[in-house]
């Protein structure tokens, strides 16, 4: 007999369940508030959609430091190259940028989102938008029964999927409502806590804004725990703004510093910048010790000027007590030193992140330890299943997060479709 399945959230993860499920077999509703399918899909990838990721599943879920080891078994049923082959096999061409992300040619996510609403409607999806699902029903024996809507229709089912997303991007309807219908099913819901969010810093030179706007490339940003020790880093380019620092190596090391901030109990943790990190110490103070012998009649700033960008330069002359006017050949090794740590080892505190609103991913949420890893199902309800952002996973950008979305919202909805 086929199973009644009602998906709840019309996101990466839900169209994904939904479509799986009925090619399954399933009879499928997919209940969706907003009055269109997919609003946050199509801000993906800075709206093109960044489909997933090219590089093999190990990294893939090293790429997910927020328990990505909770998603081995559903790879194992539907990975990054099973994604690429359901969009292609729809007549989708992909193309591959830096770093393994994986794009549609046309450059545009509606492509992805047009795709999965030709797929709803060729697997005979009932698509209900602009309906808001009040409470979940359940049996004496806990099992899923069906679902209530605000104004008071009940609809059964014999399955339900949980794909409403997390608390980011509440202006495309990313309310919380999957946290209250799974804590009312006994879940435990993990601390929300924004990730690849901007960091922030009360810093005099943030404060100030002595280098707001300024980008830098290909550098080593740390976070540093109480003991002085890197618990992270990640070499990327990155961008001071106004209220701290972003740009891809700042959004990656967010998770760190909430969480470094939590289990050290402190209120400001200290990150570093290297922007040599290609570069040792020593090497980098022979590379200067050549330009002050090539020029030495020169200014500091005008024979160092290549080295970095100007306003970075002098606000490092400055931390190295250089006047940026005298000779090269005035420097004393003391004072190169000290410009040599500052380039290799620049230290400021951060005492957070922009809020979950401002951020790209939501971590915590449904605890991992509740939920069947092989199927996505309850371990506290039967026929209650969740998937994508809901779950308490997370992931860096660059098309992580989605393969997440997409890999445990075809296992959800398989298991949903096909699980005595």
């Amino acid at each position: 007999m086929k199973k009644n399945v009602i998906v709840i959230g019309g996101g990466s993860s839900g169209l994904m369940a939904a479509a799986t499920a009925a090619k399954t077999g399933a009879v499928v509703t997919l209940l969706e508030k907003n009055t269109s399918l997919g609003r946050k899909l199509l801000l993906t990838g800075g709206g093109r959609c960044n489909v997933t990721n090219n590089r093999s599943e190990e990294e893939i879920i090293s790429y997910i430091p927020g328990n990505g080891r909770f998603l081995h078994s559903a790879f194992n049923q539907f990975n990054q190259f099973d994604i690429m082959e359901f969009f292609m096999s729809r007549g989708v061409a992909l193309k591959e940028e830096d770093h393994g992300r994986m794009f549609p040619v046309t450059d545009k996510a509606r492509t992805i989102l047009e795709t999965f609403i030709e797929e709803l409607k060729k697997q005979n999806v009932t698509v209900r938008t602009n309906v808001t699902v009040k409470s979940l029903r359940f049996n004496s024996e806990n099992e899923v029964a069906g679902v209530l809507l605000d104004d008071g229709e009940e609809l059964a089912a014999d399955r339900i999927v949980l794909a409403t997303g997390g608390k980011t991007y509440s202006r495309t309807g990313s309310s919380g409502d999957g946290y209250k219908f799974a804590k009312a099913a006994g879940h435990t819901i993990t601390e929300l806590y924004p990730t690849e969010a901007p960091i922030t810093s009360d810093e005099p030179f943030i404060a100030e804004r002595v280098l707001k706007g300024l980008s830098l490339r290909n550098v080593a940003l740390s976070v540093k725990n109480k003991k002085g020790k890197k618990v992270v880093t990640h070499q990327m380019d990155m961008i001071f703004t106004h209220f701290g620092v972003s740009g891809p190596a700042a959004l990656r090391c967010s998770m760190f510093v909430h969480q470094t901030k939590k289990r050290d109990k402190v209120e400001e943790v200290d990150m570093t910048l290297d922007v040599f990190p290609d570069k040792s110490a020593g090497q980098l103070e022979q590379e200067l010790m050549r330009l002050i012998k090539e020029a030495p009649n020169k200014s500091v700033k005008n024979g160092w000027k290549d080295l970095m960008p100007e306003r970075y330069l002098l606000f490092g002359l400055e931390k190295a007590s250089i006047d940026p006017d005298e000779a090269l050949k005035t420097l004393t090794p003391g004072v190169i030193k000290a410009f040599v740590e500052f380039c290799k080892d620049f230290s400021f505190t951060v005492n957070g992140t922009q809020p979950l609103d401002k951020a790209f991913v939501t971590g915590g949420g449904v605890s991992t330890k509740e939920v069947n890893p092989k199927t996505m199902e309850s371990k506290k309800a039967k026929g209650l299943y969740f998937c994508g952002e809901l779950l308490d996973y997370n992931g860096y950008t660059g098309g992580y997060n989605i393969t997440g979305a997409f890999v445990t919202g075809h296992t959800a909805g398989f298991h949903a479709a096909t699980d005595e």
